[in-house]
């Protein structure tokens, strides 16, 4: 909703609105977000936040948990609900370009104890993983000395990224292409070099497909045997979904974009397929060069020594290569890291919008930047170090526990948004052939990912139940558990029904074709 629009719709003397084809800002006022945004910005954006630790160095710990097969059909099947999902949020962001996007969707849509919910789960999120992000750095510098401390690096870096988030969004925008081109570059090389190495160039010379048949296409897990495989497949299917999380960030940005109405849907379908061709590519290759039986898959490290793409150049005999990839995790974790404080930041932009932070957090300075919002996101990234105390890192632990399918509650609340959108369209006599861009299949296909999204939720931590644990139970839905305390206790204490269908905003911050 735009900030100068009361909760009666009236808008406040002096202010402009969007124009027509939306190139004006989202917020009008003298100090507002700026639409600085073009399509490729908000491509690059998503893929800095979703490229990170999740692919180069979890990736490993799937292959030796599902197999080369197994990881592979994971990641695909992930992949084709994150396609449900950017194509729900595709048609609703292109429609209703605004910044915070889907906890504004909830809020106006469906309950806005479903956005304030979402909202403050999904900051919280982006947030924590920005420390995450912090202190793998330090570790990845490790690598090439062990003995510096990952304080240091922290410090640096925090202080880097905080700034690079308070630049114009333009310069920020730019910044950001330039740090994920060197990823995206890197994944297309590891690609090259395992064709090469796959076809004979390494030592052990052709290779082929020996790994799918030595020690197998698919890993036991927990058990033996074909509910072995099968446990294995349905528990890499989080860390799948943990490394594409961040390709719904393409929404985000909308409010922040040149002519949404096109630049939106361009960004949506190319961010999609750019990043689950580049995941599914890097992992079946992964699966080509690597056995999922080696050692080194499960030592436990969080430094590029056990990442997949380093593992796979030390096999094939390449010794220089290694200390290339830990160069490029550096730039991608860095990358990743300063897409969670813009994400963030927007979010609580998002929240503030709808009534549920307080009003400051939308507060921006004449670069269009929210700078309390930015602030108070960055700020959460010094959490990284309690990992510098003696039992700080356990309750750092603990606190990523809760970003671990914060991304699937996301994913959810997004296809309830959507389905309730289209609703909302039928009851105003809007066909869905008038919107700047339709998502296909609907409404079958956001059914489709609104189910399994639900469906990992409950059963992400079934694997304590084969072998009961508490810690481990808490572990895997502390997450669902924060939600609902959010959701259940702002209903409580602002209690408001649910939004009708014939209520629902389809006006403010839309964009006129």
């Amino acid at each position: 909703m735009d900030p100068s629009i009361s909760s009666e719709g009236e808008k406040s003397p002096g202010e402009a609105s969007l124009t027509a084809n939306g190139q004006k800002d989202v917020e009008a006022g003298e100090d507002q977000l700026h639409r600085g945004l073009q399509s490729y910005h908000l491509q690059f954006i998503a893929i800095g936040g979703t490229i990170g630790t999740g692919l180069f160095l979890g990736s490993g710990e799937a292959l030796a948990t599902a197999g080369p097969v197994g990881c592979l059909i994971a990641f695909i099947f992930v992949g084709s609900i994150v396609f449900s999902v950017m194509t729900s949020l595709g048609e609703m962001a292109a429609f209703l370009p605004v910044a915070g996007s889907f906890t504004v969707y909830a809020s106006r849509f469906v309950d806005r104890s479903l956005g304030f919910a979402m909202g403050w789960i999904y900051w919280f999120s982006w947030s924590i993983t920005f420390a995450l992000e912090l202190v793998a750095a330090g570790l990845i510098i490790q690598y090439w000395d062990a003995n510096l401390s990952i304080g240091i690096f922290i410090a640096i870096f925090w202080a880097v990224f905080t700034g690079l988030n308070f630049l114009p969004i333009r310069w920020f925008g730019a910044f950001e292409m330039w740090f994920s081109s060197i990823k995206v570059v890197t994944i297309v090389g590891f690609i090259i070099f395992a064709i090469c190495i796959d076809a004979g160039v390494g030592e052990k010379g052709y290779l082929g497909f020996d790994a799918w048949k030595n020690p197998g296409p698919f890993a036991e897990y927990i058990t033996t045997g074909d509910s072995g495989k099968f446990i294995g497949f349905w528990s890499v299917l989080v860390t799948a979904g943990f490394s594409y999380q961040g390709a719904e960030l393409v929404g985000i940005g909308a409010g922040e974009t040149h002519d949404p109405a096109k630049n939106v849907p361009k960004a949506i379908r190319w961010t999609f397929w750019g990043i689950v061709s580049l995941f599914v590519s890097t992992i079946f290759f992964i699966g080509l060069l690597v056995p999922s039986d080696t050692d080194a898959l499960s030592i436990g490290t969080t430094d590029a020594s056990a990442s997949p793409l380093v593992i796979a150049a030390n096999l094939a005999g390449v010794p220089v290569l290694p200390h290339i990839i830990n160069a490029v995790l550096l730039t991608a974790v860095l990358s990743a890291a300063n897409s969670n404080v813009y994400s963030g930041s927007r979010i609580l932009v998002g929240l503030a919008t709808e009534h549920n932070a307080p009003a400051f957090f939308k507060k921006t300075n004449k670069h269009g930047t929210p700078y309390f919002s930015v602030a108070i996101t960055s700020a959460m990234g010094l959490l990284a170090f309690l990992n510098l105390s003696e039992n700080g890192g356990d309750v750092f632990d603990w606190l990523l526990n809760i970003t671990a399918i914060a991304g699937f509650i996301t994913w959810s609340c997004i296809s309830i948004c959507h389905l309730r959108f289209m609703k909302a369209l039928e009851a105003r006599g809007i066909s869905r052939k008038e919107l700047p861009y339709a998502a296909p299949l609907q409404p079958y296909l956001t059914w489709f990912g609104l189910f399994f999204c639900v469906l990992i939720l409950l059963t992400n931590g079934f694997t304590v139940f084969i072998e009961w644990k508490t810690s481990d139970f808490f572990a895997a839905y502390v997450s669902l558990i924060l939600f609902a305390v959010l959701l259940i206790g702002h209903k409580i204490i602002y209690w408001r029904r649910p939004v009708r269908v014939n209520e629902v905003d389809l006006d403010t911050d839309r964009v006129k074709q």
